[in-house]
């Protein structure tokens, strides 16, 4: 990569990390990227509302594309990230998943496009609420409207070397939702409960199903994790009236995470009967199951493979969800990993901050992934 390009998109990163902005309310994140694709390149830019792609048109050929995401977390930095000089300057919100890194390598490959063969369209997608779940969902309606036949993204993942490339053909992350379901009975004085009905048995007996129905066989990973679960308030004159437990569900596969699902509405909806309870549920961040196709994961090996970059094989699907999912159910693509460090702080902690050292791995990825012959 260009030296020159590498520090424009280095200082991009750390301006993106001090303004960070929440999934749904990235106005500012949005528009300085384009600003940037629109100052430093001759990529024609497409404001798309809450999110826009850069693209470059070559007659007669199907297009390849490339996406990054652009949202922050509800976290407050702490440790060695709250020292540094582009230290978030939005209070309890912070760039914990690499969503910078990941904006500013996609600007930095626009930036080299400037000066390679184009060998075909490209189109570089720009996403927002990726971790809301919903972003990709609105963004992969451009591969239906645009002659797009194969898309790729990366994640930056700790635990590996730094700059090795990680791939994994088939299913590479876990569908994931959360589920929030509300009981609703009546509020009594706490000398005389039984002039009321209080949720919080039926709450629990539900809490200890859930335990049971992960004890059960199953294909593949199915987790059910309880976020939060209250009743009433902490008022000890008063019966509770009213409760709710929320839990992410997550699984290898979306035919059982479903299955999951409707096992604990059926078992809800029963307790509450039982109770007098009115039962009530609500979804939040669903996820899609991501799959990488086997073709798609072959380019990024051979990408790799030419560039010299280390390359390992992820054994199991990652348990974290990516929106991601949503483009390959669209087109064939692929998910591949770049390292942060074997010792780098994890993902979503208050100390992260995106290692500067791979944002060349990526770009040189993605420039090598567009570059290579016979596409599909």
């Amino acid at each position: 990569m260009n030296k020159d390009n590498l520090k424009k998109i280095t200082e991009l990163r750390h301006e993106l990390h001090a303004h960070p902005e929440l999934s749904g309310s990235e106005g500012w994140t949005k528009r300085r990227l384009m600003d940037f694709i629109e100052d430093n390149t001759t990529l024609a830019v497409v404001d798309c509302g809450s999110w826009f792609y850069a693209a470059h048109y070559a007659e007669g050929t199907e297009a390849i594309a490339f996406r990054a995401d652009m949202d922050a977390l509800p976290i407050t930095e702490a440790g060695a990230a709250a020292g540094l000089p582009w230290v978030s300057r939005q209070p309890g919100v912070s760039h914990k998943c690499g969503h910078d890194g990941h904006s500013a390598a996609l600007c930095g490959v626009g930036l080299e496009l400037e000066n390679v063969p184009h060998p075909r369209s490209v189109y570089l997608i720009f996403q927002h609420a990726e971790e809301t779940g919903c972003g990709g969902q609105i963004c992969s309606a451009l591969l239906r409207e645009r002659p797009v036949s194969e898309i790729y993204a990366f994640h930056n993942r700790s635990g590996y070397p730094v700059g090795s490339v990680i791939v994994r053909s088939g299913l590479c992350q876990c569908a994931s939702k959360g589920l929030t379901v509300k009981m609703t009975g009546r509020r009594s004085h706490a000398s005389e409960p039984e002039k009321g009905i209080n949720p919080s048995f039926a709450l629990a007996s539900l809490v200890s199903h859930v335990e049971r129905l992960l004890n059960e066989p199953h294909r593949g990973l199915v987790l059910c994790t309880v976020v939060n679960i209250a009743a009433g308030q902490k008022d000890f004159g008063i019966s509770a009236g009213e409760g709710e437990v929320s839990m992410t569900l997550r699984a290898d596969r979306e035919a059982e995470m479903d299955a999951l699902e409707a096992d604990i509405r059926q078992e809800a909806a029963r307790l509450a009967r039982k109770a007098g309870l009115e039962v009530g549920f609500e979804v939040s961040d669903p996820f899609p199951e991501t799959v990488s196709s086997a073709e798609c994961v072959r380019r990024a090996e051979a990408a790799a493979k030419r560039l010299g970059f280390p390359l390992l094989q992820m054994e199991a699907p990652w348990r974290a969800s990516e929106d991601f999912g949503y483009y390959t159910r669209e087109v064939p693509g692929a998910i591949f990993y770049i390292g942060s460090g074997e010792d780098y702080p994890p993902l979503h902690t208050p100390e992260y901050d995106f290692n500067d050292a791979i944002l060349e791995t990526a770009v040189d990825m993605f420039l090598a992934i567009y570059q290579e012959e016979g596409a599909f």
